[in-house]
């Protein structure tokens, strides 16, 4: 007779197998590939026409709330999280990368928080919120040292996306066999382009939180939103923001392309 764990293991595994989970997984990384596409465009947005709306995933969701049916594709990207987020966590029970599935099921929760906040109509942008939590934070020695670390972690992130992307290991989570040749050097430059410019954005944005720490300025703890302001503060700004977007929009079209060709 089998034990328990093993039969718990089971379950999970024929969970990971189901089909309606597949679909509304594919559909979810199609709704983050609009969120990156919505973002690359937000970032545009800020540095040719000064748009005062908040540099982040929030505040592209936001902005798309705003437009006609911007509420129902909101709710169905959610869903698509949503789903992301079981995959995930199924995935760090019986797959290999384990604490990887876990970060990613907290980011797909963290953007599916994001999303519903912005159906119920909350005005505060995760930016807003970054910046709230890290100076009530730094009231104390402690509380700046934590600000630091998450930093430092943050930073890793992007560079470990970086390194991601450049070494092109995206791959082995694709079915590299079932595509043409044309579509499998596009998805190859959109992977490499996406994660560099992504994890270069993220790693700005850890700095910016260490730098916050030390000289004790709020402001500077606001990730993306407050990276894209620093390399608009740079000479030749608005074009570094430009390429910035180009970057997110070329992991959003990697995103989509993924929800067709992706190991789930």
């Amino acid at each position: 007779m089998a034990s328990f764990p093993s039969r718990a293991r089971g379950a999970v595994s024929r969970g990971a197998d189901s089909t309606w989970l597949e679909h509304l997984t594919r559909g979810g990384l199609v709704g983050y590939g609009v969120i990156h596409l919505l973002f690359a465009w937000l970032i545009v947005r800020i540095a040719f026409s000064g748009a005062g709306t908040d540099g982040d995933q929030s505040g592209a969701l936001h902005r798309l709330a705003g437009k006609p049916f911007g509420t129902v594709l909101i709710g169905l990207i959610v869903v698509g999280l949503i789903a992301m987020v079981i995959w995930q966590l199924l995935e760090a029970v019986v797959g290999q990368e384990r604490i990887i599935s876990v970060g990613r099921a907290a980011f797909y929760s963290y953007l599916s928080w994001s999303g519903i906040k912005v159906l119920r109509g909350k005005d505060k942008s995760s930016a807003d919120m970054q910046q709230q939590a890290s100076e009530d934070l730094m009231t104390s020695g402690g509380g700046r040292f934590v600000v630091a670390l998450a930093g430092v972690a943050i930073a890793a992130i992007g560079i470990g996306l970086v390194v991601f992307g450049i070494t092109r290991k995206f791959e082995k989570h694709l079915k590299l066999r079932e595509m043409s040749a044309h579509i499998r050097r596009l998805t190859q430059r959109l992977g490499i382009i996406g994660y560099a410019a992504k994890g270069g954005a993220y790693a700005i944005a850890g700095l910016l939180f260490v730098v916050a720490a030390i000289r004790y300025d709020p402001d500077k703890a606001r990730g993306l939103d407050a990276a894209l302001n620093a390399l608009a503060g740079q000479a030749y700004g608005p074009w570094l923001l430009a390429l910035v977007a180009l970057g997110f929009a070329a992991y959003g079209l990697f995103s989509i392309v993924q929800s067709r060709y992706r190991k789930v």
